[in-house]
């Protein structure tokens, strides 16, 4: 793992790739009781002409910036997390996978550790990035998801951490998931925290919706709905390919009619861990709907297919986005 370590009127010092193992941690951590904490999620491939690839990883740094000046923390230099993450991939290079769809999972993630009871920000942080091998998100082939509309509880309000990737947020979708569970649901999505009837995200995951004509509509980013990485490449992706995205507000009862009507004829959502997940019926208190025939859309199929080249490398890059290590 890394490790580096940041103190007020220091900086950020002691940086070094360790074994990982165990942090010692003071009971009066800072993070125990008022929850500063920030992470983020991104991968190392290993690319179809042997080397080692890293997808958008500037953009995880420019993120982690944001979810740290949100969540008052000191900020951690794009550099410096670019240069780690590079150093713990190298050091790691034998443990990335070469099966289909494998790949070396990196989370980065920084708390405040300074030792005091007291609501201020912490003058003390430790920045940390460690690695996982992860196969393929769906081991028996993608398949679509039943989603959960989350009326009792939501994620995220306006001037909230919503935006912020930080743990709380993931907290507060928990009792959500468990909903979800309980009514046979895979994961759940959540409604905006004002009306009550708009789309923000599901727990971990951004949404687009398929339109008859070929085009995709996603929630428009409003401050409480997490900037997704994966969501900002396949947007650019839609748009190379000739497709029109829009950005705005979606309300449930739209998705619901527009999904009867046939107006609507593919929903996924998508993230660093599963890319694109076709969302084939959405059950709530008032019902369920099946989305299209309830199955994977060849839209969802293509674009899921396009971006996955890319990030393994098996395509084309015209974005610049694959940093090698």
């Amino acid at each position: 793992m890394v490790t580096i370590r940041y103190a007020e009127g220091k900086g950020w010092y002691d940086a070094r790739v360790e074994a990982r193992g165990p942090i010692p941690m003071d009971p009066a951590s800072a993070v125990l009781h008022y929850g500063q904490e920030i992470f983020e999620g991104l991968k190392a491939y290993a690319l179809a002409d042997g080397g080692v690839g890293l997808f958008r990883p500037q953009a995880n740094a420019q993120r982690f910036v944001t979810s740290a000046e949100r969540m008052s923390m000191a900020t951690l230099p794009e550099g410096l997390f670019l240069g780690a993450v590079k150093e713990l991939v190298k050091a790691d290079r034998q443990w990335i996978p070469t099966s289909t769809e494998g790949s070396l999972y990196l989370r980065p993630f920084q708390y405040a550790s300074e030792a005091f009871l007291g609501v201020r920000p912490s003058q003390e942080y430790l920045f940390v990035v460690i690695a996982s091998p992860v196969g393929a998100y769906f081991a028996k082939g993608v398949k679509p998801v039943t989603i959960w509309v989350s009326s009792d509880f939501t994620r995220a309000a306006p001037g909230g951490t919503g935006a912020a990737k930080c743990g709380g947020n993931y907290a507060a979708s928990l009792a959500a998931q468990a909903q979800a569970t309980e009514h046979g649901c895979d994961q759940s999505v959540f409604l905006d925290a004002v009306e009550r009837k708009y789309i923000d995200e599901l727990g971990g995951m951004n949404i687009f919706f398929v339109l008859d004509d070929g085009s995709l509509v996603t929630p428009a980013l409003n401050g409480s709905i997490l900037p997704g990485i994966t969501r900002d490449s396949l947007i650019k992706l839609a748009e190379a390919s000739g497709r029109t995205v829009t950005e705005r507000p979606v309300s449930i009862d739209e998705w619901r009619v527009g999904s009867l009507s046939g107006r609507i004829v593919e929903a996924f959502a998508c993230g660093t861990a599963a890319v694109l997940t076709p969302i084939g019926t959405v059950r709530s208190h008032d019902g369920e709907f099946t989305v299209g025939d309830g199955g994977t859309g060849p839209i969802t199929a293509e674009l899921r297919q396009s971006l996955m080249d890319i990030q393994w490398g098996r395509a084309e890059d015209p974005f610049g986005w694959t940093v090698r290590v």
